[in-house]
């Protein structure tokens, strides 16, 4: 099979036990560059977290699968401008339904729109994940969100839930009950709870990528995942490849399971099809 692209999460797939990207990392990406093969990240992150990732493995201008799909762009010209090739919003009336459901429990949640992320305050979550992901929140509180949307008539490209481990899981099982046909709600850790809308995925973001950037589909796509929303990508790619340590149900659809991450599994694989 002629690899046309190559796809791969982030967070538990590309990245290492420092949440960075290993020397050996780096250089493999730097084979598929030399192949003249494009690379997209596919991830839960806003742009702004990808970006920089982007700049390190030499990619600034390849398209951006952001949200699980939610938001796709890629950055053209001096100085980047975003090409937006799709959108799609969870409505402001299910953000609000969502922020009602977590109403008087300790329960923290985020909204992300484009590249912006709205935290209601600095709390322990609003800091691990700008320690992860190197981006920082714009600190408003979550009505005052919701008036800012509606007057915009936007909504969110991304909710992220986070608390305890029971607060979680009755939230989850709430949102599943009250919109299985409006979200995808999946637990990417025992304490966060992520929510995109239920029309799309990384493999329709892929899909739409490939057919409009490339002339082409999934056929001819390398992609690595290890969790809940890397199950359809990892499926639907030409050779889908788990992380060691994905999940069992994304193992189960893979063509093929490589190293753990902290292993540099992605760079032991792309050496495999990209030999020099």
């Amino acid at each position: 099979m002629k690899i046309l692209a190559v796809c791969t999460d982030i967070d538990g797939t590309l990245l290492d036990s420092r949440r960075e990207l290993s020397t050996r990392t780096i250089e493999a990406i730097n084979r598929v560059n030399r192949a003249n093969v494009p690379l997209i990240l596919a991830s839960s992150r806003m742009p702004s977290a990808m970006r920089h990732l982007q700049v390190e493995m030499g990619i600034g201008y390849q398209p951006m699968i952001c949200f699980n799909g939610g938001y796709v762009i890629y950055d053209k010209g001096e100085p980047p401008s975003t090409v937006i090739l799709d959108s799609v919003y969870i409505p402001v009336a299910v953000c609000a339904a969502i922020g009602a459901l977590t109403r008087g429990t300790g329960i923290h949640v985020s909204l992300y729109a484009e590249d912006q992320w709205y935290a209601p305050l600095e709390d322990q979550w609003t800091l691990r994940e700008a320690t992860i992901t190197k981006v920082g929140p714009e600190i408003l509180e979550f009505e005052q969100v919701m008036i800012k949307w509606e007057e915009s008539n936007q909504g969110a490209h991304k909710v992220m839930c986070m608390g305890t481990e029971s607060e979680i899981e009755v939230l989850y099982f709430q949102l599943q009950k009250q919109f299985v046909n409006n979200l995808h709600v999946y637990r990417s850790r025992p304490t966060y709870l992520e929510i995109a809308p239920k029309t799309i995925s990384k493999s329709t973001a892929l899909s739409l990528v490939m057919k409009k950037m490339f002339n082409s589909d999934l056929s001819g796509v390398l992609a690595f995942g290890d969790n809940y929303n890397d199950i359809d990508m990892i499926r639907d790619a030409g050779i889908g490849i788990a992380v060691g340590n994905a999940l069992q149900q994304v193992k189960d659809v893979a063509k093929e399971v490589t190293l753990n991450s902290k292993e540099d599994g992605v760079a032991v694989t792309i050496e495999k099809y990209f030999p020099e």
